[in-house]
């Protein structure tokens, strides 16, 4: 089950902060950002045994339904059933993302928007916060 906000206005220079749990059995999840299901500037997917990764985030975006080049990290901060929180903040250049431990990623704004409007979180686990500052 996935939780999707429509009509966010997250904007360059605010920060996003999703915080969940994945659950005890959980292979991935992910956070979706942009402005559609079609239309997706940043999916960032925490694997911790999905589509032949072990515990790696890949990060991607999707433009007019199809996957561009995907960008994966070695980082992975996440464990199953635990609390994880993600700050995401973005200028028209670039995504930064912050993880629990303090590490950062970063990942191109292929689109170059200043504003988005949809996020999707899918996987196996629990979302308990959402929020923007």
């Amino acid at each position: 089950m996935g939780v999707l906000v429509q009509n966010l206005s997250f904007k360059t220079g605010q920060t996003l902060t999703v915080t969940g749990v994945p659950s005890a059995d959980s292979t991935n999840f992910a956070i979706n950002i942009g402005h559609s299901a079609e239309d997706i500037a940043l999916h960032m997917n925490p694997r911790f045994d999905a589509h032949g990764d072990q515990r790696t985030i890949v990060c991607n975006s999707l433009q007019d339904g199809n996957w561009c080049e995907e960008h994966r990290e070695a980082s992975f901060p996440f464990n199953q059933n635990e609390e994880f929180q993600i700050k995401i903040t973005f200028t028209n250049e670039e995504f930064l993302m912050t993880l629990s431990d303090g590490s950062q990623i970063r990942f191109p704004n292929r689109q170059g928007a200043e504003k988005y409007k949809y996020m999707y979180f899918e996987g196996e686990g629990r979302i308990h916060g959402i929020e923007i500052k």
